[in-house]
């Protein structure tokens, strides 16, 4: 049986863009639904357990707003379920490392508390348009089709499906059609730190070289990423990156997903063989299917540039802070880098217009659908930079909603007003100094 349901807002995808975008559009007041085609929100922090948000400290200071709120909530629980630590990766910064139910659970009862109706297990079909708006989307689920009647649409589905089903131009990858590396990520428990860590190397070189000349490592794992988990004695294992796959394609998926598992395995045995430290260890939290860093790049009324990131803009529009090196992994060949792209103790902002569609009246994006050249998007990507995109978008959608506004007649100024009095710091070009203290030390203990 057909079945018809209105909203203010729907926000399609409950990755951190879409956690974001609902969390903020509800607490304006909103109607809000969110869908999601899996079990479970967070994205790619369901796809990968124990993935650290990394990007929410440029220059030792937090960005703020819902990315804060998340924070505290697990650094205050009793036990703490999160703390912030230095990454052990060249040219990124702080990071929060947290546990991954607590994490989850923490988000779902955030959206529950901001009365957003979470659609599980459901799947965007098409959009049904009348001129340039979105009028209706065709959706499903397990007990059949349903209808979804919105005012505002915010795409946060990473791949941006709906998007492009409305006419929104896109881009896949970068000029060449290239997209990063997908990755299967997993844990080793009982892998005591101050063994498995006794090196310098926090790429472990030298023991990848000697698994790919055994054969037993695939020749893409020539630096092996592993780090301190949020539990003691636990390694999140972030190494298994899978290059020329399609994420739009479900048949690539999960031809990769499987391959993941096989060089997720091989690893782990790897490391039990022939690593200090993991003798007595086994493998756990194996994901569920890869995670896709880079698909469409939908175009917006600006297209962020990386020349203009390396200038340290701070964008008249600009809703978030970001330091984040260009971490590009694997477009075209075995290449990783980590290539800073502003000077320390410099940042730029996230400009609002990259998540405006150029004619779609009632439609905003969020999250790694944000248009951006390929370098600039390489940096833009974390998951906090994420979170912060989808709340602004939620600001947005609700502003757009109650004033009826097409989204490209949204005042930035009036987004930015509402986000600063949430809490995001650094913004419409005032100095993220001006308004964050700076992070105490902290280190990690490796004994």
């Amino acid at each position: 049986m057909q079945r018809n349901i209105s909203t203010d807002v729907l926000v399609v995808g409950g990755g951190t863009a879409g956690f974001g975008a609902a969390c903020a559009a509800a607490s304006q007041g909103a109607r809000v639904r969110l869908i999601e085609g899996t079990s479970k929100i967070g994205g790619v922090m369901s796809f990968c357990p124990g993935m650290p948000w990394g990007g929410g400290f440029p220059i030792g200071r937090s960005i703020g707003g819902i990315f804060d709120t998340l924070t505290n909530m697990l650094c205050n629980m009793q036990p703490p379920l999160a703390e912030v630590r230095p990454s052990t990766l060249e040219n990124f910064g702080a990071e929060v490392i947290y546990d991954h139910e607590a994490a989850v659970f923490a988000m779902f009862q955030m959206l529950e508390d901001a009365g957003v109706t979470v659609h599980l297990n459901t799947f965007a079909g098409s959009p049904v348009l009348d001129g340039q708006r979105i009028v209706a989307v065709d959706c499903y689920d397990r007990t059949g089709p349903l209808t979804i009647a919105p005012d505002i649409v915010i795409d946060c589905s990473g791949d941006g499906d709906i998007s492009a089903k409305a006419g929104v131009p896109f881009a896949l990858g970068d000029e060449r059609g290239n997209m990063m590396g997908v990755t299967l990520s997993f844990s080793m428990l009982n892998a005591p730190w101050e063994q498995v860590f006794a090196s310098d190397d926090p790429y472990f070189t030298k023991e990848a070289a000697r698994g790919i000349a055994e054969g037993r490592l695939h020749p893409d794992l020539a630096k092996l990423y592993l780090m301190r988990g949020f539990h003691r004695d636990t390694v999140f294992c972030n190494s298994v990156h899978i290059r020329g796959v399609d994420g739009t394609d479900p048949q690539q998926v999960a031809t990769a997903t499987q391959e993941g598992r096989r060089r997720c395995h091989q690893l782990a045995k790897f490391l039990i063989d022939c690593v200090p430290g993991f003798e007595h260890a086994r493998i756990s939290e194996l994901g569920p299917t890869i995670g896709v860093r880079e698909t469409r790049k939908l175009e917006a009324v600006r297209r962020i540039l990386a020349r203009e990131l390396v200038a340290a803009t701070k964008f008249a529009d600009g809703i978030v802070c970001c330091d984040n090196p260009i971490d590009d992994v694997m477009r075209s060949d075995s290449a990783m880098t980590h290539d800073s792209i502003v000077a320390q103790g410099s940042y730029y902002t996230i400009p609002f217009q990259a998540m405006v569609p150029r004619e779609i009246e009632n439609l905003l994006f969020a999250g790694r659908l944000v248009c951006a050249d390929p370098a600039a998007f390489a940096s833009v990507r974390g998951m906090p930079q994420c979170m912060a995109m989808g709340e602004a978008a939620g600001i947005g959608a609700s502003i757009a909603h109650t004033q009826k506004r097409a989204v490209q007649a949204l005042d930035p100024a009036e987004i930015i007003a509402a986000l600063t009095a949430r809490g995001v710091r650094g913004i419409g070009g005032e100095a993220l100094s001006d308004y964050a203290p700076a992070l105490k030390s902290f280190s990690v203990d490796k004994n």
